[in-house]
Formats: C-alpha cells, sequence, structure tokens
C-alpha cells in the first residue's frame, strides 16, 4: 500500500485537466499512481512537469539513449515501478530490444546484449554516476566521442531526474502498474 494514497476519479476539474496532459493522447489506462500521488500537490506538480515533459517530449538525445538510460537509472535505483512503466510504454518503440532492456537490469548491462559503443558509454556513465555521483574522464572522453555539449548536459540531467523519480517512487511504496512490464529478476545494487 502506498505511503500517500493516489488520487481517484472523478478528479477536480483542474487536477483531471493536468493528469491529461501528463498521458500520452488516447493512453488506454487511468493516469499512473505517480501522477496521481504528485497532484496532492498540484504546485509541486506542476514544477515537476516541466522537466519531465521537456526531457521526454523534447529531449536532444536520440530516442534509443534516453530510454537505455532511464531503464537503467531506475534499475541501479532499484525502483521497479518506473523501470516497468518505461519498459512497457517506451521502451519498444525507442528501439529497444526485448535482451537490452533485460540486460538494463544486470550488474554488468553490457556482458548480456548488443549495444552500440555510444550506448556502452552511456551505460557505464550511469553506473559511475550512480555509485559515486561524478564521471571519470575516461566515461566523460567516451561520452564526448558521441555527445555535443547540449546532449551531455541533458545526459546529466535525465540521470539525475530519474534517480529523482526513483527515490520517489521507492519512499512512496508505489505498487507497479498492472500493465507495466514487471522487473526481471533481481534489482542490482
Amino acid at each position: 500500500m502506498p505511503r500517500i494514497e493516489p488520487l481517484e476519479p472523478p478528479y477536480p476539474d483542474q487536477v483531471d485537466q493536468a493528469l491529461r496532459r501528463w498521458m500520452p493522447p488516447g493512453a488506454a489506462h487511468e493516469p499512473i499512481a505517480l501522477f496521481r500521488v504528485l497532484h496532492r500537490s498540484p504546485e509541486l506538480a506542476s514544477r515537476m512537469f516541466a522537466v519531465g515533459a521537456g526531457l521526454l517530449g523534447h529531449g536532444l538525445l536520440p530516442d534509443t539513449d534516453r530510454e537505455t538510460v532511464i531503464a537503467r537509472v531506475t534499475a541501479r535505483a532499484g525502483c521497479g515501478y518506473e523501470w516497468g512503466v518505461h519498459a512497457a510504454a517506451f521502451a519498444e518503440r525507442a528501439g529497444l530490444t526485448p535482451e537490452q532492456l533485460r540486460a538494463t537490469t544486470d550488474d554488468d548491462p553490457t556482458a548480456g546484449a548488443a549495444w552500440s559503443p555510444r550506448q556502452v558509454a552511456l551505460l557505464r556513465a550511469v553506473d559511475e554516476l550512480h555509485d559515486g555521483a561524478r564521471l571519470s574522464p575516461g566515461a566523460w572522453e567516451a561520452l564526448r566521442d558521441h555527445y555535443e555539449d547540449a546532449q551531455l548536459l541533458e545526459f546529466l540531467v535525465l540521470t539525475g531526474w530519474y534517480r529523482t523519480i526513483s527515490y520517489l517512487a521507492n519512499g512512496l511504496l508505489l505498487d507497479d502498474e498492472p500493465w507495466a512490464t514487471p522487473f526481471p529478476g533481481h534489482l542490482p545494487r
């Protein structure tokens, strides 16, 4: 049971309009629990929407790279909730194979799937940031080989943002969405 219960319909008009903005057009399910909990604080939700929507809908990283980063960040943070939402809603459409998606949950994600050199650089950088909140010169140079400055800044914000989202979902003890992809195996440290 979540520590803060998500709002349930019928929603107040302002919340209903905001939740519809947060969900993709034509979504076949109710707004996710995370969004419905956040709307217990509409001002906070509004501020968070700008960052989240900007990263997902207007980002500079290729969709496959964005979803690779999100899957690895949420897996490393032990957030099966957000990992499962993105695995179900975005990963395939962004071009991740089932093997790649599963590999993001492994202790060494580069060992079990075919990755491009830039994706290997992303995965290794995510792990360094997770482990020490820093990037070594080698990890930075590996990223720089593939990305421009604006993309590198976005990568750093993206990893931090989904670490924050993981803290939020884990701290709230959110139940997995019924339609989300179940987190495979163990949650890596």
